[in-house]
C-alpha cells in the first residue's frame, strides 16, 4: 500500500481496537437515509454525519421530525456536537446542518472538491452571482489525507470521487463512513451519470477502499432494501464487501465494472429530489436566498438532466 493518506487510515483503523466508536443511527425510510452520530465516550464530543431535513415535493414544505429525532438523542446523551459532516452534496435528500448547527453548535464540513459541483450545478441552475462557488457556503472543506479531532477520535479524510466529485469518506477509529460510494454487498454500488460522475473514477475509488483491514466497518449512507430481504441494513465490513459485493467484490476487473455501471445507469430514473437536494445541498443545506417577497424558490430546468 503505498497511498499515504490510506496507511495513516490503516494504522488508525489498526489502533482502534478496543476502542471502537460507538455509532447511532437513524434511518430517515422515506429517502432510505443513514444518518449517523459518532460520539467521543470521553469528552462526549460528537460528530453527525448526513442529516436529513424532511421535504415534501408536492406542497414544497420543510420539515424537521428526522433532525429532530437526532437532537433529542444529542441533548438526552449530553453530547456537544464539533461536526456536521457531509460525505457529499446529496441528490436525494436536503441536509438538515444548518438546522442542527442552530440548535446545536458545531462546524459544517465536506470535501473540497465541492467547488466542482458548486460551479457545475451553480450553471445548470443559473444561480446567478451570488451564489459563490468557492465553498465558502460551508465551514470546512477537507483535501484528501485531512486529520482532525471528535474530542479524543482521530479522524482521516479519504477522497473517494466517482458517485460525485467531491465524494469523501471519513475514517473514525475502527469506522469508516462511505456515504453514497458503495452500498450493502447484495445492492451494490453508487451510480455513476450525475453530472461529473464517472464509473472508471468509481472503480479507482471503491478498491483504495477495500484496500483497508477487512475488519474495518463500514457504515453507508443509504440501504434500498433489495428483493430477498426484509429489513433495512447499513453496516457492513470491508471483508464482506470484498468477498460478496455484487458489483465490486475482488477478481471484478476496472473494464468490466465500468462496462456493468454505465449500462446499468442508464436504465435509471432520476431521484425522485434531486433537484431541490442539490441546489439545497450545494449551499451546505441553505435555501436559497429569499426573494423580494420573503419566499424561497426551488427552481425546476426543464429538459436538462
Amino acid at each position: 500500500m503505498t497511498d499515504i493518506a490510506l496507511r495513516r487510515a490503516a494504522s488508525q483503523i489498526a489502533a482502534a481496537h478496543g476502542g471502537m466508536p460507538v455509532i447511532r443511527t437513524f434511518f430517515d425510510e422515506a429517502t432510505f437515509t443513514a444518518t449517523h452520530v459518532v460520539p467521543d465516550p470521553e469528552t462526549l464530543q460528537a460528530a453527525v454525519i448526513d442529516s436529513v431535513l424532511d421535504y415534501d415535493p408536492a406542497s414544497g414544505r420543510t420539515s424537521r421530525s428526522s433532525a429532530d429525532k437526532v437532537i433529542d438523542y444529542v441533548t438526552g446523551q449530553g453530547l456537544v456536537v464539533a461536526w456536521h459532516l457531509e460525505t457529499h452534496a446529496h441528490a436525494d435528500h436536503l441536509s438538515a446542518a444548518p438546522y442542527l448547527q442552530r440548535e446545536l453548535g458545531g462546524r459544517i464540513a465536506i470535501g473540497a472538491d465541492i467547488v466542482t459541483v458548486q460551479k457545475t450545478f451553480g450553471t445548470l441552475f443559473n444561480a446567478g452571482p451570488g451564489f459563490h462557488r468557492d465553498g465558502s457556503d460551508f465551514d470546512l472543506l477537507w483535501n484528501d489525507g485531512e486529520s482532525f479531532p471528535i474530542g479524543n477520535l482521530a479522524v482521516t479524510v479519504l477522497h473517494v470521487p466517482g458517485h460525485t466529485p467531491a465524494c469523501v469518506a471519513y475514517v473514525i477509529g475502527d469506522a469508516v463512513f462511505v456515504g453514497d460510494t458503495m452500498f450493502m454487498p447484495d445492492y451494490g454500488t453508487a451510480r455513476a451519470d450525475f453530472p461529473g460522475g464517472d464509473a472508471r473514477t468509481l472503480f479507482r475509488s471503491l478498491r483504495r477502499l477495500l484496500e483497508l483491514p477487512p475488519n474495518a466497518r463500514l457504515f453507508l449512507c443509504h440501504d434500498y432494501l433489495p428483493e430477498g430481504r426484509s429489513h433495512y441494513v447499513w453496516e457492513t465490513t470491508v471483508e464482506a464487501q470484498r468477498s460478496g459485493n455484487v458489483h465490486a467484490h475482488d477478481g471484478v476487473c476496472e473494464d468490466d465494472f465500468v462496462a456493468m455501471r454505465e449500462a446499468r445507469d442508464k436504465t435509471l430514473a432520476m431521484p425522485r429530489l434531486i433537484l431541490p437536494s442539490v441546489q439545497v445541498n450545494m449551499r451546505a443545506g441553505h435555501l436559497p436566498p429569499a426573494e423580494d417577497n420573503g419566499v424561497s424558490y426551488l427552481k425546476m430546468p426543464v429538459d436538462v438532466l
